[in-house]
This record gives structure tokens, sequence and C-alpha cells, in this order.
């Protein structure tokens, strides 16, 4: 039996004084996310290189952070069912866009580099394996049409 969640978000944009969508070297790709029942909205525009501003998140960037944080949290979730005390986690997730010069792109290829410290030395070849049944449990990760790898490395405290 399978249950359903439902989740929303509002995105928000309005063109400024002066600009045109006519010319689309002219105006702002800057918006705001809101999610529901969340305080503060996400000031987002597109990536640098699409002419957004770089100072804010892009869509690619909430989709990368997605991805690392779910595989974090479904990691977390797997330790705790190993008895694994995890002392800490660190991930510098990187992806790979392709875009086409139709202008249509997709990631071709995500790397997570979850760096995870234990505290029991006879725990790190479980706790380095449990990073694929992390994966498989992700909700982002299940979501996703392109290859995910995990380059990960368990330390001991």
């Amino acid at each position: 039996m399978s249950i359903n969640h439902t989740f929303k978000a509002k995105v928000n944009w309005t063109i400024n004084e002066g600009e045109s969508t006519q010319n689309p070297r002219t105006f702002s790709r800057n918006h705001s996310v809101t999610i529901a029942n969340k305080v503060t909205p996400l000031q987002v525009s597109a990536a640098k290189v699409f002419r957004g501003d770089d100072t804010l998140y892009n869509p690619e960037d909430l989709l990368l952070s997605a991805l690392a944080s779910c595989h974090m949290m479904s990691y977390l979730y797997v330790c705790t069912q190993n008895n694994i005390e995890v002392l800490s986690y660190t991930d510098t997730a990187e992806g790979d866009l392709e875009v086409e010069a139709t202008g249509s792109g997709s990631f071709k290829m995500v790397r997570l580099k979850p760096v995870v410290t234990i505290k029991d030395a006879k725990q790190k070849t479980l706790a380095l394996s449990l990073h694929e049944k992390a994966n498989s449990l992700c909700f982002i990760a299940n979501s996703c049409n392109f290859p995910i790898s995990h380059e990960a490395i368990v330390l001991v405290s």
C-alpha cells in the first residue's frame, strides 16, 4: 500500500518597469518561490550563464541541493537502522547540465561526494556500503532520469 503526499510551491515573477519579454536580454529572471507553511520565500533567479543574478539561488542549484539533502536524510535513516552513530556529514555535490543548441537541456550526471564521520571503526565498511541503500530510498533520486554516482568517504572519530 502506498501513501500519497502533496507538496506545494508558489512562484511569483513580475515584469519591472522598462523591461520587456519581447527582448530576452532585457528582463529580470529574479523571482520568489514560496513554499506552503514556510516562513521565508526563496529569492531565485536564473543561473548566471542564462542571464540570471549569480548571487541568488537558481533552479539548477535547488535540484542539486535537493538531491544531496535527500540522500543525506536517507543515509542517516539507514545508519540508524544499522546502529551506526554518525558524527558529521558533508557533501560537495556536482551536477553536469548539458544545453542543446535549441535551448533545451538536461542534467546528464550528478556526483554526490559525501564525507561521513562515524564513531565506531568496526562499522566503516558497512557505513560505506549503506550509500547504495540510501540511494534506493531517496525520493529525489528515484525521481531523476540521470545517473547519480556516490564518491563517499567514511572517516572515524
